[in-house]
Formats: C-alpha cells, sequence, structure tokens
C-alpha cells in the first residue's frame, strides 16, 4: 500500500480522518485508540498516535539486541510501524520485524506497503482502539492469527499492563509467559527483556553479554 491519496486523505468512507486509521482489515478500519477525542478536539492527532516514553524505550532495547545479535547479511529490521499488506484493503501496523534481507530486496524498495511477509513479528502493546473487540486479547489474538495466516512465521507480543510475553509460531502451541523469561527470537537467538530492561535502566547500558 503506497501513500494515501489526497482524497483518502481527507476523509475515509465513515466520514473519519484517514490518518486515524491505525490498521485496516478486509475493508474493515481499525482506528487509533481515542481517536474519538480528536474528532472533539480533546486531544491532537500527535497524542494518540505516539508512544510512551515506556513503549519507545523497550523497543530501543529490542532493536539495540537485534543489531548486535542478526546476521545482516541474511536478515533486516524494520520498526517505526512498518507496513504489511498481504490482501486487497488490508494492511497492518508492525512495531519491528525481521525480513530475509534477499526477500524483501526482490520485492523493491518503493514507497509501497511491504508484501513479503516477515520471519518475525514483535509487538509492545497497541495502540489500536479496542471498544469493538472487548478487550487486549481479542484484538491481539486476531490480529496474531492474521499474520500467522499472511505468512508470518512468530509473533512476539510484550505487554507493558502485566509484564508478559505472548509467543505464537506457525505449527506450534501459543504461549504467555512473563517478560523476565528467555524467548526466542530467531535462530536460536534468545532474549530476557526483564533482564535487559533492568539493565538498561540500572547500568545505562543494554543487551550485554551474559
Amino acid at each position: 500500500m503506497g501513500a494515501p491519496t489526497t482524497k483518502e486523505r481527507k476523509k475515509s468512507r465513515k466520514g473519519i480522518p484517514r490518518e486515524l486509521i491505525y490498521e485496516m482489515r478486509y475493508g474493515k478500519p481499525i482506528y487509533y485508540r481515542d481517536y474519538g477525542k480528536v474528532l472533539s478536539g480533546e486531544k491532537t492527532l500527535e497524542e494518540v498516535i505516539g508512544s510512551s516514553k515506556l513503549q519507545w524505550w523497550i523497543i530501543g532495547i529490542i532493536l539495540q539486541f537485534l543489531y548486535r545479535t542478526l546476521d545482516a547479511k541474511r536478515y533486516t529490521i524494520a520498526t517505526n510501524e512498518a507496513g504489511f499488506q498481504w490482501a486487497p484493503r488490508t494492511w497492518k501496523n508492525l512495531d519491528i520485524a525481521i525480513f530475509e534481507r534477499e526477500k524483501i530486496l526482490k520485492e523493491g524498495l518503493n514507497e509501497k506497503y511491504a508484501q513479503t511477509p516477515p520471519k518475525v513479528v514483535i509487538e509492545i502493546d497497541t495502540k489500536a482502539d479496542l471498544r469493538k473487540y472487548g478487550d487486549f486479547m481479542n484484538y491481539a489474538r486476531e490480529k496474531v492469527q492474521d499474520l500467522l495466516d499472511a505468512g508470518v512465521e512468530k509473533i512476539i507480543w510484550y505487554t507493558t499492563f502485566d509484564k508478559k510475553v505472548m509467543v505464537a509460531e506457525k505449527g506450534k502451541r501459543w504461549f504467555i509467559t512473563d517478560w523476565d523469561e528467555d524467548v526466542e527470537i530467531i535462530d536460536g537467538i534468545n532474549f530476557n527483556l526483564g533482564r535487559e530492561l533492568k539493565r538498561s535502566i540500572e547500568g545505562g547500558s543494554t543487551c550485554a553479554e551474559s
């Protein structure tokens, strides 16, 4: 998916600005949390699409680890809500995605969303409006299953409100554990968010050698 057209930017089909759509699922928009407060003037667009300090700190820790440990000749890392589109009028924003370098380069670097499934997706919380889902887990299960069906091999989802991590892998059982447990990201590379977060706060450095 490319950049929105001028017409799309003005209004979605429901009269809500295109910028307030967080994701699209088979033609049905999923809006940013608190999008209604933007419409009423209580909040700005930047307030609802921005990440909290804890969220961007965690993303930074994970990225530092990945840049240190992944084979850069084999993999490339996408971040900053990387767009992934696998079907018409269907796309998701990804906090961190690990792509096979050769495949994503073969697709071509342009202004469109990636159509090649990443090997691994790492999420931290969500900015989606959850009212129609009832709670976070209903939304997360739907997004995870969509990504697995689209060809993603593994999704790792950290939640700051309960310090948990959900791991879903194609062909294997999903599980939830504490985020201070080791989780394999890819190729036998393990990551422990709780430990690395503590190190980053107390010692001023992250991802030290074990």
